[in-house]
């Protein structure tokens, strides 16, 4: 198994320009931003980057341009799920041509699948590639829950299979993923809030939205973590709670967009159908953001 991927990932955002149109400009900036503030890689075309309201070519785009602005500097995860087999394995060549370190992918979140037709589907698109992949457990969209027995049964069986992202926020089911499948899969936490748990117990990293808005610090707390030092991390945690708890208690790609647009880097709103957050809200959340000036400092 690879021990190349671990530590803070950030699911990046996709900035919009007027009209809706993808700003390459800013991407890059929201890549920048996330690099200069120490991460371990990025994530282009995920749940917080809204890739579920884009069309094929400006997945490509957005996997393109992150991984061309991103030089090598740290590892990319292209996700690259899909409604269907035939349009995720295509997605997954092209990221895999393209320079992607790592395949993230979801099952199809229209029409909730049978664990045996998930199954299929995850060995189709592992197969089609060369590069490792990482299953992206989201039971709140797909409406099925890779439980962790069925995940190192899978990652036993298929050899690129290599790492999960759990967004169940169960931090039990996390728990028998490290401890029990670690010998196979790299478990990921995928719920913000549960970065001091989820490496306290042992998991590879955290992939977090929150990231775009934090990642100094997020990183800043993992690295007290695992020297030890949990007065240190515990204490910087404190300090970025109110912020990183507003986000979560809110809709979430829309408030980190907020958080973003507040520090001064202007990704815009987010794509409809979403709208946007009312403004009590946003106004909480730019007073938060205000109150750590580093965040606007870091640019």
């Amino acid at each position: 198994m690879s021990a190349q991927l671990s530590g803070v990932l950030t699911a990046l955002a996709t900035p919009f320009a007027s009209g809706g149109r993808i700003d390459e400009k800013i991407l890059r900036r929201v890549v920048d931003r996330s690099i200069d503030g120490g991460v371990d890689g990025v994530v282009a075309c995920g749940s917080t980057g809204e890739f579920a309201s884009m069309s094929g070519a400006e997945r490509r785009l957005i996997v393109e341009t992150v991984l061309d602005q991103t030089a090598g500097r740290v590892p990319v995860v292209a996700q690259t799920g899909a409604m269907t087999a035939k349009e995720a394995v295509e997605l997954s060549r092209h990221a895999e041509a393209a320079g992607a370190s790592v395949l993230m992918v979801v099952a199809p979140y229209y029409e909730t699948l049978t664990l045996d037709e998930t199954l299929h589907y995850l060995r189709t698109v592992a197969g089609s590639v060369g590069i490792p992949v990482m299953l992206y457990n989201l039971p709140g969209a797909t409406g099925l829950n890779l439980d962790p027995d069925t995940v190192g049964q899978l990652a036993r069986e298929v050899e690129n299979i290599q790492y999960i992202k759990d967004t169940s926020a169960d931090m039990a089911q996390a728990g028998q993923l490290i401890h029990r499948h670690g010998d196979v899969i790299s478990t990921f936490i995928g719920w913000d809030s549960l970065l001091l748990q989820a490496i306290s117990e042992g998991a590879a990293g955290v992939m977090a939205g929150t990231a775009n808005v934090l990642p100094a610090e997020l990183v800043s707390i993992h690295r007290a973590l695992t020297s030890g030092d949990l007065a240190r991390a515990q204490a910087e945690w404190a300090r970025v709670h109110p912020l990183l708890d507003a986000i979560m208690s809110a809709p979430f790609i829309q408030a980190v967009k907020a958080a973003l647009n507040a520090a001064g880097v202007p990704v815009g709103e987010v794509r409809e159908p979403l709208l946007g957050l009312d403004a009590a809200t946003n106004a909480r959340i730019s007073a938060l953001v205000e109150a750590l000036p580093q965040l606007s400092a870091a640019q």
